[in-house]
């Protein structure tokens, strides 16, 4: 049976949404495409009729949830723009912790990034750029361009640090989970 073009792009929106939740929930390696294919209530056969291979599928559900993520940001900020250290508050949360199938691809990603090929690292690059961009615009623009970028780029490198930390022992010490965050924050924001 033919599926129409909008069914198609549906499901395709369907297995997209379901392998971002499920690898930043589980991580990529700990998915696999029968899974995601599953949650997203298709075949297998649906899956492989959009992405040739799990490492495709990877890239493009990355590609999603970032730009998933960016909306969120564009909503929060709702035409005001958020200074850096609002960003920082954001950036540095529990609840950024905590959303762990709904937050930041990157933190999810970082580790694995680079063992699943060239187009998740591509994506993740541009991804990381993109939120860099994000920071830099948000700096007192009487900081020298070189240092509004150094400065964004250690603060996001540190985020995605500081949560991944946070996440792993927050079920044993919330306590230190809650630690990590507030002196990885408060560590940058001196740097400004």
């Amino acid at each position: 049976m033919r599926v129409s073009k909008q069914k198609s792009e549906e499901n395709r929106t369907l297995l997209l949404n379901a392998a971002g939740r499920l690898f930043r929930e589980k991580g990529i390696d700990g998915v696999g495409v029968a899974e995601v294919a599953k949650q997203a209530g298709l075949t297998h056969g649906a899956l492989y009729a959009h992405f040739p291979s799990k490492e495709a599928l990877v890239a493009a559900a990355f590609s999603q949830a970032f730009a998933g993520n960016m909306a969120a940001i564009d909503a929060w900020a709702a035409g005001k723009q958020p200074t850096f250290a609002d960003y920082l508050e954001a950036l540095f949360s529990v609840r950024a912790r905590d959303r762990v199938g709904e937050g930041c691809p990157m933190v999810a990603s970082a580790s694995e990034a680079s063992r699943h090929g060239p187009a998740l690292s591509e994506n993740f690059a541009a991804a990381f750029q993109a939120e860099v961009a994000l920071l830099e615009a948000s700096l007192d623009p009487a900081l020298p361009a070189g240092e509004r970028r150094r400065v964004s780029i250690a603060a996001l490198a540190a985020q995605i640090g500081a949560v991944a930390v946070a996440r792993a022992v927050a079920a044993s010490d919330d306590a230190l989970s809650q630690e990590v965050l507030d002196a990885t924050r408060d560590a940058i924001a001196r740097g400004v």
